[in-house]
Order: structure tokens, then C-alpha cells, then sequence
């Protein structure tokens, strides 16, 4: 008896499908990073996490520096009453990202007893989850994530697997979000990391 072989169209229209599902699948993830990052979700919360990035001697980077600005002005507004800065000591720094961020926002008139320091992480996933356990810790609930536009999707797919109401408002204008349409790798980054951030930390 002679067996059935499936015909070599069958094979590449399978194929087809397949890469078509998946293409789909990357453009939608790629419109919800766009969406999220253009979207700023800030509302009354518990702290205001601020996710970190380089510093100088101390002194907060412009990307950095945008961020806590961002922070400043939610906590002025009294959209919340703490912030919660993260970021930790990279190689050959004597200071931490969290740090820095400390002595700036206090330059700015945030009080030392309004701030929070997670200064241990060393990836976004790390930091912010360490910043939710301090959270967890001083029985705070919700929270508002500072950081560039294309990261608030997965961190709040994140922040909301971490067990906290998570409440994005992306810093604009940064230099991330000046060339948000010209970023394609970061993008691309994003759109694969995000879905992804459901299952697994990045």
C-alpha cells in the first residue's frame, strides 16, 4: 500500500501560515510598545519608581537626569508621596545609579524622608523587582514607573508578575523619545522582549 506523502505545497503553505502568524503576532507587539510609550498612565500611587541609568561621578546622565526630572514633577503634583529610585554600582563606578539619583532629587528639593533606594539591580528586571519587594516591605501597593518610552510595556507586564498595581508614565521628551519612529533596533528589542516578559525576566 502506498502511503500518503503530504505535497510539497501543502509543506510550504504550512510554512507560509506559520510565518504569517508570526508576523502578525511581532506587528501587534510592536504597535502595543508604541502605544505604551506614547501613553502616560501616571495616577494617584503609593511611589513613584524610577528606573536607573548611567551616571558620571555621580552626576545623573541626561537620560538619567530626564527620568528623575519626570519623577520630580509627578511628585510635585502629589501623584505620590515617595520616590523610589533604583539602579545599581557599575563597573569601575564608586557610586550607585540609585545614588546619584538621591542627591539629585534632593538638589531639587525632594526631602531625604520622601526617597527609597534600591541600589542592588543590575538589569531592569532585577531592579524593579527588588524595588517591589522594598514596596512590599513598607506595605505600599502601587506605584507609578518612570523610564524611556520603549520600556514601559514590559515593565509593566513585569511590574504587574512582581504583584503590584503598576501604573506607567513614560519621561518625554527624552533623547529615546526625540527619535522615538527613527529607534528600529530598539523597537525590534522591545517588541521581542515584551511578550516575552510574560514568562520570563528580562
Amino acid at each position: 500500500m502506498e502511503l500518503h506523502r503530504p505535497s510539497r505545497f501543502s509543506t510550504r503553505s504550512k510554512w507560509l501560515i506559520a510565518v504569517g502568524v508570526a508576523l502578525a503576532c511581532w506587528l501587534v507587539s510592536v504597535g502595543a510598545v508604541l502605544t505604551w510609550g506614547l501613553q502616560d498612565d501616571a495616577q494617584k500611587a503609593d511611589a513613584i519608581i524610577v528606573m536607573g541609568a548611567a551616571q558620571y561621578r555621580g552626576k545623573p546622565s541626561p537620560v538619567l537626569r530626564t527620568r528623575l526630572d519626570h519623577a520630580v514633577d509627578l511628585w510635585q503634583r502629589s501623584v505620590a508621596p515617595r520616590l523610589l529610585l533604583t539602579g545599581g554600582t557599575g563597573d569601575g563606578d564608586t557610586i550607585s545609579e540609585a545614588a546619584a539619583g538621591r542627591h539629585y532629587v534632593m538638589s531639587r528639593g525632594v526631602p531625604d524622608t520622601a526617597i527609597l533606594l534600591e541600589n542592588e539591580g543590575r538589569s531592569s528586571s532585577e531592579s524593579l523587582r527588588s524595588a517591589i519587594n522594598l514596596l512590599h516591605a513598607e506595605r505600599l501597593r502601587s506605584a507609578i514607573v518612570v523610564s524611556d518610552p520603549f520600556h514601559m510595556l514590559r515593565l509593566e507586564i513585569l511590574g504587574r508578575r512582581f504583584g503590584i498595581d503598576l501604573y506607567t508614565s513614560p519621561a518625554l521628551p527624552t533623547p529615546a523619545a526625540r527619535r522615538l519612529f527613527r529607534q528600529w533596533g530598539n523597537l525590534l528589542m522591545e517588541s521581542i522582549k515584551a511578550p516575552l516578559a510574560m514568562v520570563v525576566d528580562w
